[in-house]
């Protein structure tokens, strides 16, 4: 009897190794593992980092546990659209081969009933393989959204959870936006984004051989262009509604933002404030009353240069005479100091950027270090003792921080133009209250920002647009509408969703040159495993133990468990 559980896991073994990888056990398996990674990955981080998270003691870990291994969990709900598309594939495969054998020697049905059933199955036969799959992927991406949306929210006095992967937290209030919205768009974005791909470009196999460079060539600058395109207006977006309209973006990219930017969170109320209305230089208000002015005295200057009523709205002559009897030195301007915009880093427009731009460099390092170096320590890591390989890493390395920097100093360089040095001088006539408000100086950084892009290798261009695509296109959606709870608003989700994957699943399988990036690799790895192309081309010359084999290879055995029996 005591070796019952290790004969078990020799002919579960046994069993895995003689199914080929792309069998929808091997699929399932993959994602459950991969699915499982991101989910409860971050759930547990806390209980290492957060007191107060461990203050929960086994009661909280027990919880997470049962929340992310559960069946409405992340990594089941993906497991069900993912491994359930390719096992009702494989189901509909057999049943049409034992149909068409059966076809031939039966009869037509006298019953109408059955002769209706004889059409349908003659009809699911004649389908081809690509809409098989969709339609199998279609099937098993709706239980997926409707398995992992069957989740209840905590309720008000529970511990916040963690969330889902690409989605936002999950609250009892009504009033919020879907918590698996941002799933949602990122599988609608990188679906889009295939569909685009296989309409606009050719399959390799259908250009000829001696112009396929050419093709490519030319398949690269296009590519490049819209990437660099989608970043600047997805950007735009994203830093604009930073600005004015926080609750349109997820509260944690918000956070991202103010850390990296190093903004004071009083410089944002105030330019909320000109767009409500609140602040006015030309009426002379300010709502609240102390806001601008405690904030000059917090920074070390003197509170008129804070007094909305005292400043000029108009530049000019009289703009200099009010500034003389303030103080400053702001000669033909109107609107706040650049002291107190700059938020005491530097009195100078062009120092100020700079700074910002320096420290922006240093904080972007600890994030491009490990995002350059963690895949090659996966992949490939003798490749960090070569020489060559080194200097490219830290090229790219240097060439992301960069991006990174110039997106925030010129931010700001454009504000302090906007407001400063160049418009606001040309058009005195026009009022601060135009170039402090929503469409001025924050709106002219929020357009330039994104030129920045590129700086960024072309290769990693396309990523960052699809990384910020869905969150630009989440922050156009009116806000009103998704916190309605309407049940047009999560039937209009569920439905992209469920093509989304299902298009980019079907992608995988007939159409792979249409996906691009980690929609590309990790298909390839969850529905072919490590021993195809990408994955295939990491593992080679490695140390690593190469996986099993299909058990149709003329040239390996099934690899199995060793019989320790």
């Amino acid at each position: 009897m005591s070796d019952t559980p290790t004969n078990v896991l020799h002919v579960l073994a046994d069993y895995l190794h003689s199914i080929p990888d792309d069998h929808p056990v091997h699929i399932s398996l993959r994602t459950y593992a991969l699915s499982l990674s991101l989910s409860l990955g971050p759930a547990l981080l806390p209980f290492l980092t957060s007191s107060k998270a461990r203050s929960g003691g086994l009661k909280a870990l027990r919880n997470v546990l049962q929340r992310e291994l559960g069946l409405a969990s992340f990594a089941s709900s993906m497991t069900v659209g993912v491994g359930g598309g390719a096992a009702l594939k494989l189901f509909w495969d057999e049943w049409s081969e034992r149909y068409a054998q059966q076809k031939s020697s039966s009869k037509e049905s006298e019953s109408p009933l059955l002769r209706w059933w004889q059409k349908i199955a003659a009809w699911l036969a004649s389908l081809d393989d690509v809409h098989r799959s969709f339609i199998s992927n279609i099937i098993s991406s709706y239980l997926a959204i409707r398995l992992l949306q069957s989740r209840r929210r905590l309720s008000r006095s529970a511990p916040p959870r963690a969330p889902i992967p690409m989605t936002a937290l999950t609250t009892s209030t009504p009033a919020k936006p879907s918590f698996t919205l941002d799933l949602t768009l990122l599988f609608a974005v990188r679906a889009v984004d295939c569909l685009v791909r296989s309409k606009l470009f050719p399959s390799p196999e259908d250009v000829r051989r001696d112009q396929r460079e050419r093709v490519r060539k030319k398949r690269q600058d296009i590519t490049t262009k819209l990437d660099a395109f989608i970043f600047w207006a997805s950007s735009a977006r994203i830093m604009w509604c930073f600005f004015y309209r926080p609750e349109m973006l997820p509260r944690s990219y918000n956070k991202w933002i103010m850390s990296l930017a190093n903004v004071d969170p009083r410089i944002l109320l105030i330019l909320r404030a000109f767009r409500v209305g609140d602040i006015s230089y030309i009426k002379g208000i300010s709502n609240p009353p102390e806001l601008v002015t405690t904030f000059a005295q917090d920074l070390g200057f003197p509170k008129s240069w804070g007094d909305i009523s005292l400043l000029p709205a108009y530049g000019g002559a009289a703009a200099t005479n009010a500034w003389k009897a303030l103080g400053v030195s702001r000669d033909g301007l109107g609107g706040l100091p650049c002291e107190i915009v700059h938020g005491g880093i530097s009195s100078n427009c062009t120092a100020n950027s700079g700074l910002r731009g320096i420290d922006a460099f240093s904080r972007a390092l600890a994030i491009y270090v490990p995002v350059h170096i963690l895949p090659i320590l996966v992949t490939r890591p003798w490749k960090l003792l070569q020489t060559s390989q080194l200097i490219t890493t830290f090229r790219s390395i240097l060439r992301s921080a960069g991006f990174l920097s110039t997106f925030v100093s010129s931010i700001w360089l454009a504000i302090c133009m906007t407001r400063t040095l160049a418009l606001a001088r040309l058009f005195p006539g026009i009022s601060h209250d135009f170039w402090d408000g929503p469409y001025g100086c924050a709106f002219l950084g929020s357009l330039v920002c994104g030129s920045s892009i590129w700086i960024e290798e072309g290769k990693r261009r396309g990523e960052m647009a699809l990384y910020v695509l869905p969150r630009a296109v989440r922050a156009c959606i009116p806000l009103s509408w998704l916190k309605s709870g309407h049940k047009s608003v999560r039937t209009i989700e569920r439905l992209v969703f469920v093509l989304s994957l299902a298009t980019l699943l079907t992608a995988n399988t007939h159409s792979q040159d249409a996906l691009r990036g980690l929609s590309r690799w990790t298909l390839a790895f969850v529905m072919k495993g490590p021993n195809t192309g990408f994955w295939k081309r990491r593992r080679q010359n490695t140390s690593v133990a190469p996986t099993p084999v299909e058990s149709g290879s003329p040239d390996q055995s099934p690899v199995s468990l060793p019989n320790t029996q």
